[in-house]
């Protein structure tokens, strides 16, 4: 397939270029500064994700898009001057995306768009699957929006894809090399009160829910991008300290992170309890189903003492 990809410089669309490069597909990346290809045999086309450009030909002849982009939820304090950056890098890039679709010959065959978990706002024990409600705050508004523009492409007779991610592991990016820093020092712990939930996601997983939205017909709107085991912060970090041989004993208090972050803090000391019905339904096999052997699998070439 001739796919196009937007964030695919970034901590998820990395990896996902290079699995669709091992799977023979031709694959274009839309990028702000094309620089220094990380793939030889990737295409990169330079998007401001603003204004249209020559890079609507790439969509035009495409099969498949994959929209990753948007400004990293987890950086910087949320100011009015930053919620308004997380707003608009998503909902604009994919509006001109979706905009794009229009003048095409025939109907792209499938859009998968990221989303995320947020969208179900702050929970309690509740199990959430796609029929959940949307939820209140920051995030679930942020959602809803980005989600919105992601289904227009329903209307150029599109399969659509919203893929609601969770936290997504790796060592090499998003929030788990912040929380395993103390940890390091022997300082880690939970954040409290730590029976907040956790659902998370490898991002090996994750690159495999993707190439498996693209592939299977079956499969379109919202699809929760969780593995199949939530565990609470207390078990969150328990399962670090155990495959870092690190004390876990050490609780974050939840005013002190407001006090460092703002309204950003409410990511950790909140949370909601996702299940990936559609995924488990639609028979997608994860391979990181448990939380400590996905946590082993990144930290296994880390010497232990």
């Amino acid at each position: 397939m001739r796919i196009v990809v937007t964030g695919g410089t970034g901590f998820i669309g990395r990896a996902l270029v290079g699995e669709l490069l091992q799977q023979r597909h031709d694959v274009v990346v839309l990028c702000r500064r094309p620089g220094q290809p990380a793939h030889s045999t990737v295409r990169y086309v330079e998007w401001d994700a603003r204004t249209m450009g020559s890079w609507r030909t790439e969509v035009e002849a495409a099969d498949a898009v994959i929209n990753l982009a948007g400004a990293p939820i987890v950086e910087g304090r949320w100011t009015p001057a930053r919620k308004r950056l997380l707003l608009e890098s998503r909902t604009c890039s994919t509006r001109l995306l979706v905009d794009a679709l229009a003048d095409r010959a025939s109907p792209l065959a499938v859009f998968v768009s990221v989303s995320g978990i947020g969208y179900y706002g702050a929970s309690d024990d509740r199990v959430l699957d796609e029929r959940s409600a949307l939820g209140t705050g920051f995030l679930a508004d942020l959602s809803a929006v980005w989600e919105a523009e992601a289904l227009r492409a329903g209307q150029f007779h599109t399969r659509v894809v919203v893929l609601r991610t969770g936290m997504v592991l790796e060592k090499d990016g998003g929030a788990l090399p912040k929380m395993v820093l103390p940890f390091r020092f022997f300082a880690g712990g939970p954040v409290l009160p730590g029976t907040q939930w956790v659902s998370w996601i490898h991002r090996a997983d994750l690159v495999g829910l993707i190439q498996w939205a693209i592939s299977t017909p079956t499969v379109s709107g919202p699809v929760n991008a969780v593995a199949p085991e939530a565990v609470t912060m207390k078990t969150f970090s328990s399962a670090v300290g155990n495959v870092l041989h690190r004390p876990s004993w050490l609780p974050v208090p939840g005013f002190a992170l407001h006090l460092a972050l703002g309204e950003l803090g409410t990511l950790m000391t909140t949370g909601q309890r996702v299940d990936p019905a559609k995924a488990r339904a639609g028979g997608f096999v994860f391979r990181y189903p448990t939380l400590e052997p996905a946590l082993g699998a990144i930290f296994a070439t880390e010497h232990r003492t």
